[in-house]
């Protein structure tokens, strides 16, 4: 399983943002070989081998541009990143609005339809 598009997104950002700003950091980014999975992979296993279970943001960004400086760096095995956290807002779109409403609206009638299917069958 891989880390959630929100996080991978995220640390994206935030190194596209930190490379247009930094020349010499835009260098390290731009080195090949390096990509945003291997980087993610890297972070999740620097926090797991930590054993905590909260970091700050320069924490973790910190974790990615040393995955990025880094020429030798054992990234270690893909991991389940479990449930990770971002403290980021997510905009939606007024379509992913509609989308998950329409979503929700389903899922509840499903459920309904389910439970009077049950309770017929316990009734016959």
């Amino acid at each position: 399983m891989k880390a959630t598009d929100h996080f991978k997104e995220t640390i994206k950002a935030h190194l596209d943002k930190r490379a247009a700003d930094d020349s010499l950091f835009a260098v390290v980014y731009a080195k090949e070989g390096k990509n945003i999975d291997d980087c993610v992979t890297y972070i999740l296993n620097e926090v797991q081998k930590s054993g905590c279970v909260g970091f700050t943001d320069p924490e973790i960004f910190g974790m990615a541009a040393h995955y990025y400086d880094e020429d030798k760096i054992d990234i270690g095995k893909e991991i389940d990143p479990g449930r990770i956290v971002v403290n980021h807002v997510v905009e939606l779109t007024e379509e992913e609005k509609e989308e998950a409403r329409k979503k929700a609206i389903n899922d509840y009638q499903a459920d309904i339809l389910h439970e009077m299917r049950k309770t017929a069958k316990k009734a016959a």
